[in-house]
This record gives C-alpha cells, structure tokens and sequence, in this order.
C-alpha cells in the first residue's frame, strides 16, 4: 500500500510538473449554439421471452399492461388469471437528437419496472415513446442486448454480472416525427459558453470579429454572445456555423482543486497558489491487539479449564513538525513542498480543506 501512495503522488507531482502554458482550444469543444440540442423521450413497454426471470405474480401493473395488449389483439382475460414469469414491464428511453427525420433510427435504453431477474434474450413489444408535450416522436421494437447476467439455482446459489435488468436496444426505434424548429428564424447565431468566464468571453467575441472582419459578435453575458445574419452572412448560415465553431480561443479557467474523497483522487489547476502558512500534520495511530488463552486448573486442583481474552490498546501520535509552505510560488513549487511532507492523497485531502478554511489555498475546493 505504501509504494502504491508513494507511486501515486510521483504520478500526481509529474502530472502537474508537465503542464504547459495555456493553448487554445476551438469554440466547437468549449461552447454550444443555441437550439442544437436533442430532446428526451420515454414509454412504458413490454418484454416477453424472458426464460422465468420477469416480474413475479405481485407486480400487479405487468398483469393490466399484459391484459390490456391482449384485448387489443381481441383476446379478453382477467389480469388477476396471468400468471407467467417470462413478461417483465419496462421503462423505455432515448434521446431524439437535433433535426433528425422521420425514418432515422435512434438507440434505446430499457431498464426494469418491477421486479424481473433478468432482461436477457427478452424482446421488446412494440412501444411508442413521447416528449415532454405528450406527442410520439418514434415507436420502438427488438431484441434487448443486456451486458451481464443472472443465474441460480434451487438450493439459493445464484451469480451475476454488471446489472442484467438494464438493457439497450441498438437502433431499435424508429422516429416517426420531427421535432419543427427553424435554427435561423431569429436571423442571428447565439454561441453558448459551457464554463461562462468574462475573460474568455472577451476572447471569443474578439477572434469572431478578427474572422468576419468586422465587429459584429458582440457578448450579451459571461456566458453567450450573438453574431447576426446580416448582408452576405445570410446566404450561407450554415457554412456561417461551420467557420465559427472553428475558431480557437485561449480560455480562461479559474484555480480549481478538485477533490474525490471516495478514491482519494486529487487534481490541480496551473494557476492554483498557496499563501506562506506553517503546516503541520499527523495523524493519531490506535493498535488493539487481542489474545486468546486457555486457563488450566492445576492437577486434583477443582475448577475447570476456559478462555481467556486479554487486550493491550495501545495510543501513539506521529511527531510532526512545522513546515513552512506556499508563498508567491508555481505550481511546481507547491506540488514539491507538499510532497516533501511525505502526506497521501487522503492526508492533502485534509491539508487542502484546512488551508482553504484558513484563507491560505487561492483556489476554488471541490470535493465530490
């Protein structure tokens, strides 16, 4: 475990050692236009086929939605008389994505309702899936693909793989409608930040108006900034988008330290700094170590033999002294003072939050 830690800071220490300057980087990869989104669509839906892994005899639901599709196909029966266990009623999902057609194929997920097994070698009855508005956007059908699996057996021994009641079915709906929406009514283009930051803002609006030859980008917050579609600009919106979305921009990111405290992961930015502070750090060690004897009377002697427990605790703090770290230093720098300390990952995790609590880390803590 030690050369595991000693192993994983030489990693996180070259990591940051080898960041560079800076470099741009597309409006493509950092931004979105406005409107060019997909939207989501869900559906209540059947699997059959299942081999004695669907829903059991209590998930009352699965019995009406079998019922209710057979009175459809003109045979009539009392939900409370189906009793099958190769039927499994799932929720449907998929994401039409932007200006898609009638016709395309899109994927989609199913993931169990009650309480089946296994969706493996089921297949699903024809199912339409609708959007926010109540109206179906495409219908889908086929055999589900499930990456893992479950068995067992009479006597209770059973084994798995991944989770066997999510599955997919690729390109198995079809789209039956288009979502109507004219990217260009308002005769303007409006690019979205991702990470809205004021400085990187000024940098897109100024390499927009460098490409067009003229200011016409103009930013309406940290976050978007329109182009009209004005003059020439007009004729070819789409060759417009293109030539934009090419554009490199030097984007400006604030000192973040983020922080997993489940996997004791650490990442730091280049422009993270730390104020002089004395630091010291070490950690309370408790040892409990217990011992099982056997008791032996002595020969003719009365009693009788037994086991006995003895337990020595034992209490000791690391020594630590103080150490002086940060000041107007680089990253490389604060990465080598805080690996001179000899601290894990899990031992920077409370360095860091001590530090920003004490107003000494110039940085933004995340901690998931």
């Amino acid at each position: 475990m030690a050369i595991l830690r000693i192993s994983f800071l030489a990693f996180l220490g070259a990591l940051m050692l080898a960041a560079a300057p800076a470099q741009a980087a597309r409006i493509k990869d950092i931004a979105d236009i406005e409107g060019v989104r997909g939207n989501q669509l869900f559906g209540y839906g059947v699997v059959v086929g299942l081999n004695g892994t669907g829903d059991g005899n209590s998930v009352q639901f699965t019995n009406k939605a079998i019922a209710n599709m057979l009175e459809k196909l003109g045979v009539r029966v009392d939900f409370r008389e189906i009793k099958v266990k190769n039927v499994a009623a799932v929720l449907v999902t998929a994401t039409l994505p932007p200006f898609i057609r009638p016709g395309s194929k899109i994927d989609v997920t199913l993931s169990s309702l009650g309480d089946a097994k296994s969706l493996q070698g089921g297949v699903l009855v024809f199912t339409p899936l609708k959007g926010a508005d109540g109206n179906t956007y495409a219908v889908a059908q086929g055999s589900i693909s499930v990456g893992g699996f479950a068995v067992s057996d009479s006597t209770g021994d059973s084994a798995s793989k991944n989770h066997p009641t999510v599955g997919m079915i690729s390109q198995g709906a079809s789209v039956e409608r288009a979502i109507p929406f004219d990217l260009f009514q308002a005769q303007r283009i409006r690019i979205v930040l991702r990470e809205p930051d004021f400085i990187t803002m000024t940098h897109v609006v100024s390499n927009i108006n460098a490409l067009l030859g003229r200011p016409l980008a103009v930013a309406v917050d940290s976050a978007s900034v329109e182009v009209p579609l004005v003059g020439d600009l007009m004729r070819d919106p789409i060759g417009l988008v293109a030539r934009l979305e090419t554009v490199e921009v030097v984007q400006d990111i604030g000192a973040r330290v983020v922080v997993n405290e489940r996997t004791g992961t650490i990442i730091m930015g280049e422009t993270v700094t730390l104020s002089r502070v004395a630091l010291a750090h070490g950690n309370l060690n408790v040892t409990i170590r217990s011992e099982t004897t056997v008791s032996q009377p002595n020969a003719f002697a009365s009693g009788r033999t037994e086991e006995v427990t003895n337990s020595d605790v034992n209490v000791g703090e690391e020594k630590s002294r103080l150490s002086i770290v940060g000041g107007p230093v680089t990253l490389k720098e604060v990465v080598s003072a805080l690996n001179a300390l000899g601290a894990t990952p899990r031992d920077l995790i409370s360095i860091f939050q001590v530090m920003k609590r004490a107003g000494a880390l110039h940085a933004e803590l995340v901690i998931m």
